[in-house]
């Protein structure tokens, strides 16, 4: 398949996307989160045991619980995008260790793998995500008190 340059520069665009949300959400620079997704975008993290809701809710709730692991690492590949004009589509695999305080004292490190699910559209602004829902590959070393953190 042969790809246009518009093709070309959609794709990296998007993908440049994709890292700044990693990017955002491991520095806990939320505000940086308005240039990934839509105002009005869906967002369901409920597969590794978080919330779903608009943009705002999913704002104020990374917000809220990310802060209590000391280091997190989104790692992505795989990303298999499909562009449409002004909206995509994408798959995009994700590793995602955090290190998680422990009730009795010190730290272990979890390992969360995840597929991001993401609808994608063209704005004045560039690509944003305007929909994302997280798939679940696998958890390990997950303690007890991590295993649902949505609250």
């Amino acid at each position: 398949m042969t790809l246009s340059l518009q093709e070309m520069s959609d794709r990296i665009e998007i993908n440049d996307l994709l890292i700044d949300y990693c990017s955002a959400i491991d520095a806990h620079q939320w505000d940086a989160l308005d240039g990934v997704f839509t105002a009005d975008a869906s967002i369901d993290y409920t597969a590794l045991g978080g919330i779903k809701g608009n943009f705002a809710q999913i704002k104020e709730y990374l917000a809220r619980v990310l802060p209590f692991f000391p280091a997190t690492q989104h790692l992505i590949a795989n990303s298999r995008l499909w562009v449409d004009g002004d909206t995509a589509r994408g798959r995009t695999m994700c590793h995602n260790p955090m290190v998680m305080p422990l009730k009795a004292g010190g730290s272990q490190v979890a390992f969360y793998g995840l597929w991001y699910v993401d609808q994608f559209v063209r704005t004045a602004s560039g690509w944003r995500i305007s929909e994302r829902v997280e798939e679940l590959g696998y958890l390990f070393n997950v303690p007890p008190e991590f295993q649902n953190f949505a609250s």
